[in-house]
């Protein structure tokens, strides 16, 4: 529980290092490695069968404005692949003490690195963006679908573990993350928010601001596409004019027993309609 929620400290980490480490090798301090290259990725977070998450992650060097730049010549897959294995092997992140131990995280001994080639997406075609994601999907989905006991929703009271159709190693973690949540000592953790993903405080998936496209694009290339759907089936209606489309949830008729109860309270009793009231 503690070193799931410690792990996207642990990445955030990991990820100042690496770049500390690129520039080290390129023969850059950090200020001047900004005019020649940027460090990108995305990445997604799994859990193993035992619970605890790890990191499946597409790592890049582009040129000093992102993605549409291309890297500088010294920018090789070997010289990444070193200055991530250094960063991996100096990354540390203090935890608390519990019962008198000290605890600290670090990345563990299973560290897989691969050179990602086009022929590695789309039977050898080009190298896209949407292969990339594609890819990191795969591993998205996979997360999913094996999760020792992550929730969709968290837990208001431990007593709904009794309900849940999980099993029983998972409700052991979720009641270990509940039962270390009481502590005062652990309480900026927020165990007991998380508990329903076994600690883990985490985005799913995360990736660098610089790697593609943002979120808030994505969502105005949205919007802007619905009002060219809806221009194009009603043209009549001319572009000035903005339409807000909204959803309608049946939320019930009549009053609740307390405000009918509030309701007869206050009506006037038979025969006394117009006497004044003091």
């Amino acid at each position: 529980m503690l070193w799931n929620a410690h792990a996207g400290a642990l990445w955030r980490r990991f990820s100042t290092y690496l770049r500390r480490e690129v520039a080290k090798r390129a023969g850059l301090s950090q200020r001047r490695f900004r005019d020649h290259a940027r460090v990108s990725f995305a990445k997604v977070a799994e859990y193993q069968k035992r619970g605890a998450v790890h990191f499946h992650a597409v790592i890049r060097i582009d040129g000093p404005t992102g993605g549409d730049t291309p890297p500088p010549p010294w920018a090789t897959a070997a010289l990444l692949t070193e200055a991530i294995r250094a960063a991996a092997r100096k990354v540390r992140v203090d935890g608390p003490v519990i019962d008198g131990r000290t605890h600290s995280f670090v990345f563990g001994r299973q560290l897989d690195i691969r050179t990602i080639r086009s022929a590695d997406f789309n039977d050898g075609q080009e190298l896209t963006e949407r292969a990339v994601a594609a890819y990191i999907a795969k591993y998205a989905t996979k997360g999913a679908e094996t999760a020792t006991g992550a929730l969709d929703r968290p837990l208001k009271f431990a007593a709904e573990l009794a309900q849940l159709d999980i099993s029983d190693h998972a409700r052991r973690l979720v009641r270990t993350a509940w039962t270390l949540g009481a502590r005062k000592s652990l309480e900026h953790l927020r165990l007991r928010a998380w508990a329903h993903m076994l600690g883990f405080r985490g985005h799913f998936s995360t990736k660098s601001r610089r790697y593609s496209t943002t979120l808030g694009a994505l969502r105005d290339a949205r919007a802007e596409w619905r009002r060219a759907q809806a221009a194009a089936a009603h043209p009549e209606r001319g572009s000035d004019t903005t339409y807000v489309l909204a959803h309608w949830v049946f939320a019930g008729t009549g009053l609740s027993s307390a405000e009918a109860w509030l309701a007869a309270s206050l009506e006037p009793a038979p025969g006394t309609e117009g006497e004044p009231t003091a």
